[in-house]
């Protein structure tokens, strides 16, 4: 399940049915070929449609994918799904998920962070504003998927101190590889400290599903979402709105993460997990 996790969503994506369509086209076109070859008789025969039904197939997946008003309304759609009060309550654990650091390799001189990385930045802040008196960081690293290097863990573990957050305050789940998983190994945690409700901070997109795991296990999760794409933007764009219904690469991985994101809810659901 942890393979078909990772890979399923590739091809769901727009970049992969993309794919799939084009190399449909392809080998309808090929096998057509070899009809031809082999009679003369089909030589006024009508090509097959196939090869331009899946071309023009593709062609709409790229157009609706790659459009900032789609990727927006989409994205709007998780990531609002669960927006934290103005002050959020205090709890008796601060759960950060993993996700948004790189491990420390050459040459990189330090470990680092992606965009998800406001994870560990938002869940240390919430540790410094008194909200609980422990911070649980939680992600290993799978090195059949090419992650090498020391678990996620350590990686937000430095990250936090750095901050501010002492190492006695921080607790470790280094073997988790899923979002399930986090959620089991945390609960094994939590239940050790006799903890009972928890701030739960990871991406806005990937709180659905997470909320979902950790109710489901019957821990008392308060959402504390960060790391927003999507934002009440008040300024107008007047005739410049026009642009996002231009094909737009940032819109297009937009689109992708919150596919993969939906993928993954229904297949969680469907396990039971969610």
């Amino acid at each position: 399940m942890l393979v078909l996790s990772k890979i399923l969503p590739l091809f769901l994506a727009p970049l992969g049915l993309i794919s799939i369509l084009l190399g449909a086209a392809l080998i309808s076109l090929w096998c057509d070929r070899r009809k031809l070859k082999r009679a003369l008789g089909f030589v006024s025969r009508k090509p097959s449609r196939i090869p331009m039904i899946c071309v023009g197939m593709a062609l709409v997946v790229l157009l609706v994918s790659s459009n900032e008003a789609f990727a927006n309304t989409l994205m709007r759609s998780l990531e609002w799904q669960n927006l934290p009060p103005v002050e959020l309550p205090k709890a008796d654990a601060i759960v950060v998920l993993g996700g948004g650091t790189k491990p420390l390799i050459a040459p990189r001189p330090w470990y680092e962070v992606n965009e998800a990385g406001d994870r560990i930045i938002h869940g240390s802040r919430l540790w410094k504003q008194g909200k609980a008196p422990w911070l649980i960081v939680s992600g290993g690293r799978a090195e059949w998927y090419g992650e090498g290097g020391n678990p996620e863990s350590q990686d937000m573990s430095e990250i936090a101190q750095l901050l501010g957050v002492p190492a006695s305050a921080i607790l470790q789940d280094s073997t988790s590889l899923n979002t399930r998983e986090n959620a089991v190994n945390v609960q094994q945690i939590l239940q050790s400290r006799k903890i009972n409700r928890i701030l739960l901070v990871t991406s806005a997109l990937h709180m659905p599903r997470s909320l979902a795991i950790f109710k489901r296990l019957g821990i008392e999760a308060i959402a504390a979402p960060t790391d927003f794409w999507v934002v009440n933007n008040t300024n107008e764009k007047g005739w410049t709105a026009i642009l996002d219904f231009l094909p737009n690469a940032e819109a297009l991985r937009k689109t992708n993460n919150a596919l993969r994101e939906i993928v993954g809810l229904w297949t969680y659901t469907i396990l039971g997990w969610a």
